[in-house]
């Protein structure tokens, strides 16, 4: 797990190149605090910082050449199926020759690029990891850009005056002299209604996120960007539940055996829910020693969860951390967090927190539970969305009743879920595709319009219901593409990252989404919650978690908004007033109605806001 850059340009100089890669090194050594190297070859500039996990030598230091010096990479992320894949690539052919190729290291760096120089860019169909790299071939002059299937690792560009530049975060862009930049105006309204901005686009104008399962191809200089792999739904052959489930079992465990390799001491984060919960069971019955676990706790007994963590902990014997998180203690770390902040959003705060505790434990390399909701139906709008989809009766009511009865349920109750609840009602058409935006929006689209001057339209990555029996799967792949990969993965690499700890999702194996995406609603209906995947783990997590009310990682925002964190607060939602970016007065409301408790405006609705400002001010972006 590292940091990588780089810089293709005929129009600077090798020197102002090596300045200029230098310095974003520089802006990467937290990323990477092993190693700070770079290659420059006239138009070409790479940098990398590293995080060693997988043979520590100096030998597997980055960029990293390949045998005949042909080739040179610079890799971020981990690819499990190396072992594999090197004993294949060692007993066939290589490239254009008549031999295999000879590896040098241990490393999964040299297998990434041993692959390119046999497959090329089809090697990516055989890569099971997370990674981001860019390999630059010095005889064609042609440099190839690659991000994993889900966007686990992030790879930011921006092309400008001829000059491609690339980096695994936004900072190192903005911040290297190449030139200024200022703030992406047209994002501002995603950004507010989701507290995250959509791949391709980011914060910054300009500045571009590839998109997960894509490529870049840079010919003279002419960057081309091409999709290798999308989530999709490809109904196979129906077979039993049990054969399902046990499927499953197998893909799992699979998936955290291979997440296991590294040479590094490594843990877990422990929420104490079903997903973490049955991480940590899967690798305590793997690993021979006990497992390193981290939990956060706090006073406000109604967020914490430790003792259902502390129980998982019991059961399978780990090696077990509480990390008490008292207001006094968050506040400090508070502005140390937001400053590690690579792009803005509403979460996040907390990844860093335990990241930070995690790896002051001695810990390089930690496994998450992270994508187990999105794949196996575990939030509520997987059951709400599913309802709608099987309620189409309501559009045989004219639009008219439809409206009216929201606004009598608003009258009735007014909150946020009523008003989201009035808004579908009014859809000229309800389904999946319309619901799904709003359900993930943090402000009805009446809200929305008080607030953003520039209010663009604004579509999430839509996957159409093409198979009646597969709703839920549906529901998953949008999950997938938006919530997912835009604020969770987005939030979890830029704060574990900040303090130089990698973290591994095993419910992303590709292999273990693309098996559970093609099973039907009819094993997956959310009766209860997760309950295909509690039955795929054969009893390996207690009925005490499965049973448990679902919190959710979060803290306790709303009383330390309005209290410890009140004047923090106020100060960045006057400056971002000031701004002109919303509509006169909008935010200032808005922060009123959240201390007067306006049912309507929750925290959320707040924090991301003040973030936002926060961001700006620390990285001195201009607003045009």
């Amino acid at each position: 797990m590292c940091g990588i850059n780089g810089i293709i340009s005929n129009n600077i100089s090798e020197e102002n190149l090596v300045t200029l890669i230098q310095k974003m090194n520089v802006l990467l050594k937290h990323r990477g605090p092993d190693a700070s190297l770079f290659y420059s070859d006239e138009n070409v500039a790479f940098g990398h910082t590293r995080l060693s996990i997988i043979d520590l030598s100096e030998i597997s230091n980055q960029p990293f050449y390949s045998s005949d010096n042909r080739y040179v990479i610079v890799y971020n992320g981990e690819l499990y199926n190396y072992k594999q894949l090197k004993l294949s690539l060692q007993q066939s052919a290589h490239g254009s020759g008549s031999i295999p190729y000879i590896f040098k290291t241990q490393s999964d760096t040299e297998v990434v690029l041993a692959a390119y120089i046999k497959w090329g860019k089809q090697c990516l169909n055989y890569f099971n990891g997370m990674f981001a790299f860019a390999i630059y071939d010095k005889h064609t002059k042609q440099t190839f850009i690659a991000r994993d299937r889900f966007g686990v690792k992030p790879l930011y560009y921006h092309y400008y005056n001829d000059a491609f530049i690339f980096s695994s975060e936004i900072r190192a862009i903005i911040n290297c002299g190449l030139k200024s930049f200022s703030l992406n105006k047209d994002a501002i309204s995603e950004y507010t209604q989701y507290q995250s901005i959509n791949a391709p686009n980011t914060i910054v104008k300009g500045v571009k996120l590839l998109e997960p399962g894509s490529y870049i191809e840079i010919v003279n200089n002419n960057p081309t960007i091409t999709t290798y792999y999308t989530p999709e739904i490809k109904p196979t052959e129906k077979i039993s539940y049990k054969e399902t489930t046990t499927k499953i079992n197998e893909l799992l465990h699979q998936s955290v055996q291979f997440r296991l390799e590294a040479d590094v001491p490594f843990g877990a984060f422990l929420s104490g829910g079903i997903d973490s919960s049955a991480i940590v069971g899967i690798m305590s019955n793997i690993s021979s020693e006990p497992i390193n676990t981290f939990n956060i706790s706090f006073d406000e007994s109604e967020f914490s969860e430790s003792k259902y963590a502390k129980q998982i902990s019991k059961k399978f014997n780990t090696n077990h951390t509480e990390i008490k998180l008292t207001p006094e203690h968050f506040l400090k770390t508070l502005p140390e967090a937001l400053d590690k902040m690579d792009s803005p959003g509403g979460d996040g705060i907390n990844t860093y927190i335990v990241s930070k505790a995690t790896k002051n434990a001695g810990i390089t390399m930690a496994m998450s539970g992270i994508g187990g909701d999105e794949l196996f139906a575990g939030y509520d709008v997987f059951k709400n969305l599913y309802s709608i989809q099987n309620k189409q009766w309501l559009n045989l009511f004219p639009k008219f009743i439809r409206v009216g009865a929201g606004k009598s349920i608003v009258l009735k109750k007014k909150n946020i879920r009523n008003l989201k609840l009035a808004e579908v009602l009014s859809q000229d058409k309800i389904n999946i595709d319309n619901c799904y935006e709003l359900s993930r929006s943090l402000f009805t689209k009446k809200q929305l319009e008080t607030l953003i001057k520039l209010n663009n339209k604004i579509t999430l990555n839509n996957y159409n219901l093409k198979y009646p029996d597969y709703i839920l799967s549906t529901i998953s792949i949008k999950e997938i593409t938006t919530y997912l990969t835009n604020t969770l993965l987005r939030d979890t690499d830029q704060m574990s990252m900040a303090v130089a700890l990698e973290v591994r999702e095993p419910f992303l194996d590709y292999k273990l989404v693309d098996y559970v995406l093609n099973v039907s609603d009819e094993y997956k209906f959310p009766t209860t919650p997760k309950k295909l995947l509690i039955d795929s783990l054969n009893g390996l997590v207690p009925n005490e978690i499965i049973n448990r009310p679902k919190m959710g990682f979060t803290l306790p925002w709303k009383y330390w908004m309005q209290n410890e964190l009140k004047d923090f607060c106020q100060k960045n939602i006057v400056s971002l007033e000031q701004k002109n970016i919303f509509q006169t007065n909008s935010i200032n409301n808005l922060w009123n109605a959240f201390l007067k408790n306006d049912a309507t405006i929750t925290w959320s609705r707040i924090w991301h806001l003040v973030v936002l400002n926060y961001w700006i001010d620390k990285n001195k972006i201009k607003i045009d």
